[in-house]
């Protein structure tokens, strides 16, 4: 007898898969606020060790509410460090970096490509198998995601050789998620309970964080207007804290490949949220990408593998 793992129908891993595309769709907005404030800015690096403060409290304090053990051992906390700077250091360091020379659409249409080494690395390092469906799904979303890259790019006031900046930074971040997702694999690592492990991770990305900008820019910088505050609590509860919870549960369950097309969905629903918010204009090139995309996608997460079960 066999059984199937989880797939995307399952309403454990559909509705939070959902939410995080949601959360992470919208956090463009709040980013290019921080990073549009003029000389009054806070350096990008304060705002990720900010962020990831703010994060790391609210994991500390759902693994206490949750009675998750706290204690993770001298393992542990290798593991934890391990998936701290890769995840929540390099990755979103080069994320705002990229911000800086191109515009948070292109960041994140590249960003969708993560599927790509979580797939492939997964099946390298851990025997994870390749379905055909979930190959040609991946193939067809791919298409779709150049595509999007490419309406993208026409409309970018960029120089070419800001916008190569930018993509080098931002595929220096994908492999950073992306090894921070694979570690998830590890078998030492899915017996940590997810809550004590983000809490744990997020907060030796803070210290991090801190010294790299203490580093690069000096002091801490503090910025008086409340709408950067409450755009950081937003990034640090629940773009960070909430949406990593559910991500590490999903791609627990899915595995890194599936659980990374968050990462493809992410773009498309960040445009229709500036269909609304900043009268963003649809060509036929990006809305025919956008189309490959999701049917891409779905094809791709509709994908199982079979995993026999013996029945004693």
């Amino acid at each position: 007898m066999e059984q199937r793992e989880p797939g995307l129908s399952t309403p454990s891993i559909l509705i939070p898969f959902i939410l995080i595309s949601l959360i992470w769709s919208s956090t463009w907005i709040v980013i290019k606020d921080q990073l549009g404030a003029g000389a009054d800015a806070v350096p990008p690096s304060w705002s990720v060790a900010y962020r990831f403060a703010f994060a790391s409290l609210a994991m500390f304090a759902m693994a206490r509410i949750s009675g998750a053990p706290l204690r993770l051992g001298r393992k542990g906390h290798l593991l934890a460090l391990a998936i701290g700077i890769p995840q929540f250091v390099l990755n979103f360091n080069f994320v705002y970096a990229a911000e800086q020379y191109v515009t948070s659409g292109i960041v994140a249409v590249v960003f969708a490509l993560l599927v790509v080494p979580n797939a492939g690395f997964a099946k390298l390092f851990f025997g994870h198998e390749l379905s055909r469906r979930f190959l040609v799904g991946s193939a067809v979303a791919m298409v779709g995601v150049v595509m999007l890259f490419v309406a993208e790019l026409r409309v970018s006031e960029a120089r070419p050789g800001q916008v190569m900046l930018g993509i080098g930074f931002t595929l220096i971040a994908i492999l950073s998620a992306s090894a921070g997702n694979l570690l998830q694999l590890v078998d030492e690592v899915k017996k940590m309970p997810v809550a004590s492990l983000l809490a744990w991770s997020m907060l030796y990305g803070t210290i991090t964080n801190a010294g790299i900008a203490l580093a690069l820019y000096g002091p801490p910088v503090v910025e008086s207007r409340p709408g950067y505050w409450l755009g950081l609590l937003y990034l640090g509860l629940v773009a960070s804290a909430l949406a990593f919870f559910f991500y590490y549960r999903i791609l627990r369950a899915i595995g890194p490949g599936k659980a990374a097309y968050s990462s493809v969905l992410v773009p498309i629903v960040a445009m229709l949220l500036s269909t609304i918010f900043e009268d963003y204009r649809w060509t036929v090139l990006a809305a025919a990408g956008g189309i490959l995309a999701m049917a891409g996608l779905v094809v791709a997460l509709s994908a199982r593998r079979p995993t026999p079960v013996i029945i004693d």
